[in-house]
């Protein structure tokens, strides 16, 4: 049988899977790793970090596996969106990655929109300029690092750079690039009218393939790092969010995914360019060859989760090891405790700024409505419908821009919640679906790496032969009208906020 690896290397740790050729999961290992905030709103990881988790995982799922490395036909690779590495002329990563969730580049999108200009911007890259792209971390380098600015040989995105190491190839694909805001959407490939007026060298930037075109294979040295065998192909891969997507088969119209990740995103494929002129959600090339997908993006959905478990999660925590059970299971059987609305306790999840659909990387999180009648079961409660608070932002405006939206199929580690998809099924008031495999970005890229490895014929079909529905959770009709009375409060809490956000940004 055939065998097929696929690695994401997300936020928090990379994640390897092996999987057969039927999509089924043979082993799979994750290693995690710190970020860096050296100031309020920056966020750094080093890459070497991400490249010991990706050989050390790879290592593992091979020997727990007991598969050989020559049955393992094709590589795929997934991460992380967005994230700036640069390498100088000796191929030496020059200083740490600025991450998707770094908010330093507000000036630096202010100066490429007045460079490129916005409605030009938008036209070539179909997004405004973003504090999250690649473009500006890159512009900040410029503008506040020259001495760095001045040696870079090579911008990669985070899977690039281990795209580098495994295969000693300078490479990406349209799904990730997409995200850079050096791409030019329409034609699937870099807009030389960008990077020239920026000021950033053409050849800093790797070549662009399809996701599942074969890219490079494994080097000598990195199959004696991995155990992998030399020469296996490495296809294109995807941004986690397309990856992901594929791993949920949202490739065909009509269906779309709603994933709780570090951040959370609903993501819609279509056949056409669809561009939101007020760029409140993104428009990228997917990982279907000749398609593109429109998502709707949170920066703080399971951060803020993450963010209440670190810091007043102490109980849970404790408890979790003495149960040998997962501590945000016993903050699920909390929250359900508390009814729907959180007794009028009303969480804005912008820990990290926001993208979708303020595009303010000076909002902050906030929890309105407090008294002392609240228990802790209400704020975790109140945390997680306002993660669900602000996917059903992204859900509207893509309804908005005439996308059908038939069904929608829940994902990330926060779609192994119940009582998350319930909220989702709630607010959105539409059927939530999850499928046989909760593998999402890795199965995905994976299922890439069979297309480019001749396994399956394209990827749709991939889909099709490993991805099948398993569970549906309808939205329940008085849960339904309770947030739809608290949803236009808390739409309206950041108006209110808006000016203070700044005001305390500033201080």
């Amino acid at each position: 049988m055939a065998y097929l690896l696929g690695i994401d290397i997300g936020t928090s740790g990379t994640k390897t899977v092996l999987f057969d050729e039927r999509g089924n999961t043979v082993h799979s290992a994750v290693e995690e790793y710190p970020m860096y905030q050296p100031h309020i709103g920056w966020a750094e990881q080093q890459p070497q970090d991400w490249w010991n988790a990706v050989v050390n995982t790879i290592k593992e799922v091979i020997k727990k596996s007991g598969v050989n490395a020559h049955d393992i036909k094709g590589i795929g690779l997934s991460g992380q969106m967005h994230g700036a590495v640069l390498l100088d002329k000796e191929y030496k990563v020059l200083r740490p990655a600025i991450i998707w969730c770094d908010q330093r580049t507000h000036k630096e999108c202010d100066e490429i929109t007045e460079i490129i200009g916005k409605e030009r911007l938008i036209e070539l890259t179909a997004n405004p300029a973003l504090t999250g792209f690649t473009a500006s971390k890159v512009m900040w380098i410029k503008n506040n690092q020259p001495e760095i600015f001045e040696r870079i040989h090579k911008v990669l995105l985070p899977k690039d750079y281990i795209r580098f190491m495994l295969t000693g190839e300078f490479a990406t694909e349209v799904s990730d690039a997409s995200g850079t805001q050096f791409l030019n959407i329409g034609e699937r490939n870099w807009s030389y009218e960008v990077l020239d007026k920026l000021g950033i060298p053409r050849n800093w930037m790797p070549d662009v393939y399809e996701s599942a075109e074969v890219s490079g294979t494994v080097s000598e040295k990195a199959a004696s790092l991995t155990g992998l065998k030399q020469g296996t192909p490495v296809v294109g891969g995807a941004g986690d969010q397309a990856a992901g997507a594929v791993g949920n088969g949202i490739v065909t119209t009509g269906v779309i995914s709603s994933t709780i990740g570090t951040s959370g995103v609903v993501f819609a494929y279509t056949d056409k360019v669809s561009i939101d002129g007020k760029g409140r959600v993104h428009t990228f090339c997917h990982a279907v060859p000749g398609t593109w997908h429109v998502m709707g993006v949170t920066q703080g959905a399971g951060l803020s989760l993450k963010w209440l478990r670190d810091n007043f999660g102490n109980m849970e925590i404790s408890l979790s090891k003495f149960l040998e059970i997962d501590p945000y299971v016993l903050m699920d059987q909390e929250a359900e405790k508390s009814p729907p609305g959180s007794q009028g306790l009303i969480y804005l999840p912008y820990l990290m700024g926001e993208r979708t659909p303020h595009l303010d990387p000076h909002a902050k999180g906030v929890f309105f409505g407090l008294t002392a009648k609240h228990t802790r079961q209400d704020v975790i409660r109140s945390v997680m419908e306002g993660v669900s608070y602000s996917l059903r932002d992204c859900f509207e405006i893509i309804r908005e821009l005439d996308i059908e939206v038939n069904e929608v199929r829940a994902s990330g580690g926060g779609g192994r919640s119940r009582l998350w998809r319930q909220m989702q099924a709630d607010m959105f008031n539409r059927d939530i679906v999850t499928i046989n495999s909760s593998e999402g970005p890795a199965l995905g890229v994976a299922l890439l790496a069979g297309v480019g490895a001749g396994i399956y014929d394209n990827v749709p079909q991939a889909c099709e032969a490993t991805i099948k529905r398993e569970s549906i959770q309808r939205p329940i009709p008085e849960n339904v009208e309770v947030y739809d009375k608290y949803y236009p409060i808390y739409k309206g809490l950041y108006a209110d906020l808006k000016d203070k956000f700044k005001e305390i940004s500033m201080i």
